[in-house]
């Protein structure tokens, strides 16, 4: 790392007045290099023009404080530019300083700067407090820095959180259970004696509950997840966004834990939380595809209904472990009952129309003006996309599939689903074919065989681009979830002078994806 030369006075370095101080400069700059080591590609050059280059930086930050002044005049949403992206080390958000002049006390946290890319620490705290200054005000810090400022105490409360996890770590290590020995390089027991909860419980005024969740988590982070511990410390991940991984990889062994988190901690601190959950859940079912199954299996027992008060003093109802499939026909019966009540002339917006349709459905009323008292009207039918790879639908593969709103799904669910969509004569079947990388090359979807040519159905000519479908009989080694033995092989032809051809029977679902 350079030995920038220090100003003999405080505060801010002075530019240097003299030709000879610059050149001396530059060359302890050089001399500092290693004998591998080249100089940074945004450095400038030596004989750049200081003064030229001050005077663009100073113009350029003129010009955006004139346009948020203008913006703000007009009443448009104003303010200086804001880099975009997850900011801190390694982030997006920081990969490059912005150009201008900076010369609050906040300076180090515009984007790509020191403070920027800094992990996590009580270091960063002292710098985020001082740029704040005693009113929390950062006087003369523009948008970006007060941006930077946001994300430096994130990654502070994150660390804070980490080392407090830390600390109850070490409080299991001292409250082990009686013949638990300690294993692994974190030392940690197996279990922790019940006093424990309690205890925890007593020093935070927190419930037995939140301090048995505490004690899981600071168990797991040691034990089972030591990358995410280290995310969680630097604070590139938030506390809530630990604990859904943690909670996504409880029923995997510490080895099987670690090499799913690894499978997303590259992109887990730029995710958001949805995003998060479904990639380590995709990940839990690639590393172990039957533990994802029997945590599936097993938590359908604890179906159940739930009912609490709301703080405004109404009240909430919300059914929990319920079958994917069911719920999406129940969700899409909702949005067409909340349909027929706007079209009807209810009023509403559309969460509290839908609020008084699950009302209407579950006590069988007709809330339409004009229908008081009257029954809901039946006969819908809902859709849903179902994706699954067709290894994982002919039984080939354990790889998971994907409900849109739902996320993945586990290989044994997809193949019962696609078994379900098969029975129904209304189902539209659709084959994707993707390369390597996982890119769609194809795609194509069979229309409703016609009556008087059942040969073939499907979009393209036999001699031109696209897919023609064949249904084959009986088919030796097809592994066809519907029933019967019904299979489809599917022909793709390519325009291209080197064809891309392939055939093999399988079975089609819904948005499926193979590799051929």
């Amino acid at each position: 790392m350079f030995q920038w030369p220090v100003s003999p006075e405080p505060g801010r370095d002075e530019d240097p007045g003299q030709v000879e101080d610059w050149l001396a400069w530059c060359e302890a700059v050089e001399e500092q290099l290693g004998p591998d080591e080249d100089e940074p590609e945004d450095a400038a050059p030596w004989d750049a023009d200081l003064d030229a280059l001050i005077a663009e930086c100073r113009e350029i930050t003129a010009e955006e404080a004139a346009l948020a002044a203008r913006a703000a005049q007009r009443g448009l949403p104003g303010g200086t530019p804001v880099a975009d992206g997850r900011r801190g080390p390694g982030q997006p958000g920081s990969a490059h300083c912005r150009p201008g002049e900076f010369r609050s006390r906040a300076a180090g946290f515009g984007a790509g700067m020191a403070l920027d890319v800094m992990p996590g620490c009580g270091a960063l705290a002292g710098f985020a407090a001082e740029a704040a200054g005693e009113d929390d005000r950062y006087a003369g810090a523009c948008d970006d820095e007060v941006a930077g400022a946001i994300a430096a105490w994130d990654r502070v409360e994150a660390y804070a959180a980490a080392r407090k996890c830390a600390a109850v770590a070490e409080f299991i290590r001292r409250r082990a259970e009686p013949g638990c020995a300690v294993q692994g390089t974190a030392r940690m027991p197996e279990g922790w004696d019940e006093s424990a909860a309690a205890e925890v419980a007593g020093v935070l005024a927190e419930s037995r509950y939140a301090a048995d969740t505490v004690l899981g988590l600071a168990h797991d982070l040691e034990v089972r997840l030591p990358g995410t511990r280290a995310a969680f410390r630097d604070g590139i991940l938030r506390q809530s966004k630990v604990a859904i991984i943690a909670r996504a990889t409880a029923v995997l062994d510490p080895a099987e834990a670690r090499a799913a988190e690894r499978l997303v901690l590259d992109r887990a601190g730029r995710l958001t939380p949805g995003a998060l959950r479904a990639a380590i859940a995709r990940a839990v079912m690639e590393v172990a595809p039957k533990k994802a199954r029997k945590r599936r299996e097993v938590a359908a027992k604890f179906a159940r209904v739930e009912r609490w008060a709301e703080d405004s003093g109404n009240a909430a109802l919300a059914g929990r472990e319920l079958p994917p499939d069911e719920v999406f026909a129940v969700e899409q019966r909702i949005a067409w009952w909340a349909g027929e009540l706007k079209k009807a002339g209810l009023e509403g917006g559309t969460d509290e129309l839908r609020a008084r349709a699950l009302l209407d459905l579950l006590l069988g009323v007709d809330s339409r003006p004009g229908h008081a008292g009257a029954a809901a009207p039946g006969g819908f039918a809902g859709r849903v996309t179902l994706t699954v790879p067709l290894t994982t639908a002919a039984g080939l593969a354990y790889r998971p599939g994907e409900i849109p709103g739902i996320g993945p799904i586990d290989p044994w669910l997809a193949r019962d689903l696609a078994a379900a969509a098969a029975r129904n004569p209304a189902t539209t079947w659709c084959v994707t074919v993707t390369d390597g990388q996982g890119h769609a090359v194809g795609h194509g979807c069979a229309r409703p065989e016609p009556k008087r040519h059942r040969k073939r159905a499907g979009p393209g000519t036999r001699d031109g681009p696209g897919f023609a479908f064949t249904p084959e009989e009986g088919l030796g080694g097809c592994a066809s979830p519907g029933a019967g033995r019904t299979c489809w092989s599917a022909s793709i032809r390519s325009p291209r002078r080197t064809a891309i051809t392939g055939s093999r029977p399988g079975v089609m679902i819904p948005g499926a994806g193979c590799g051929i």
